[in-house]
């Protein structure tokens, strides 16, 4: 079946899509996007994705394309005529079509673009005996926290990643520290049993799926610990992961070719995973 995709007012064929080559969300990077996990047909943490939708527009000093229950309502109906109950929904704002200048242009209505597709998350080799990153440096703006269309400092760790036979790039900052990943959140379990994760203090993407996680897992009597940590201490840890939309919590066993602790996915990752696999989408 053929994908379908909407695209400023109109539900179109996906091979049909498209926006006009001066829209300033392709010349500049000038927009904005979301990435919503769909499962069982239906679009899941709507509002939490929405509150982040909001900064990132606010940000820009970029007005919100429709109201949020029609955004909402255009999501489910292109993930209805997709056809698929586990996937994806992507939605993307950008201050829309004018004349090339890097000013803001007066009185354009911005570009809304909304698609969607199945996946069906990692393999279920990956889950259980865990993924490869590699760290490089991370070259990005100095604003990752506004989920920006301009990811090609992400695009170039990811691509570096996967020339090393890796499953994603860990980004390490001036002083050594573990930022995030290209394009997801990081984490370590230390010896202690305890939870460490790079704070949301606009060095990282605050993640939807990272903000649940840390609930779930304090929730659970996890101890959770939001501060900086290198990747020395990575390589030392108990346990790693990563985590985001399309993978939920996904063990990280290999850190720069070096095994951590035993190889193996360990217990509290495995724990959170299936934690979250239940609080997925309600």
């Amino acid at each position: 079946m053929p994908r379908i995709s909407y695209v400023n007012g109109r539900y179109v064929p996906h091979d049909q899509a498209g926006v006009h080559i001066e829209d300033r969300g392709f010349q500049f990077a000038d927009a904005v996007y979301e990435v919503v996990a769909v499962a069982g047909g239906r679009p899941c943490h709507v509002q939490q994705h929405f509150e982040r939708l909001s900064r990132s527009l606010a940000a820009i000093r970029l007005d919100w394309p429709v109201s949020r229950p029609v955004l909402a309502v255009l999501m489910a109906e292109v993930v209805r005529r997709n056809r698929f109950r586990d996937g994806v929904c992507y939605v993307q704002v950008s201050r829309g079509t004018a004349h090339r200048n890097h000013t803001f242009p007066a009185g354009v209505a911005p570009t809304l673009v909304i698609s969607a597709w199945a996946y069906g998350g990692p393999t279920a080799r990956q889950v259980e005996e865990g993924v490869t990153v590699v760290t490089c440096s991370d070259q990005r703006w100095k604003r990752p926290d506004i989920k920006s269309t301009g990811l090609l400092a992400n695009a170039l760790a990811r691509q570096q990643a996967k020339e090393r036979d890796a499953y994603e790039a860990w980004l390490v900052d001036g002083n050594g520290v573990v930022t995030e990943g290209a394009a997801t959140n990081a984490y370590l379990i230390d010896r202690n049993g305890s939870l460490i994760t790079h704070p949301d203090d606009g060095h990282i993407l605050g993640g939807v799926t990272r903000a649940n996680l840390l609930a779930l897992a304090r929730t659970a009597g996890i101890p959770v610990v939001e501060r900086p940590f290198t990747v020395s201490e990575a390589k030392q840890a108990a346990e790693a992961f990563i985590s985001g939309t399309t993978m939920m919590v996904l063990p990280v066993t290999r850190i720069d070719g070096e095994t951590v602790a035993d190889g193996r996915p360990g217990p509290l990752t495995r724990r959170l995973r299936a934690l979250y696999g239940e609080y997925r989408c309600r």
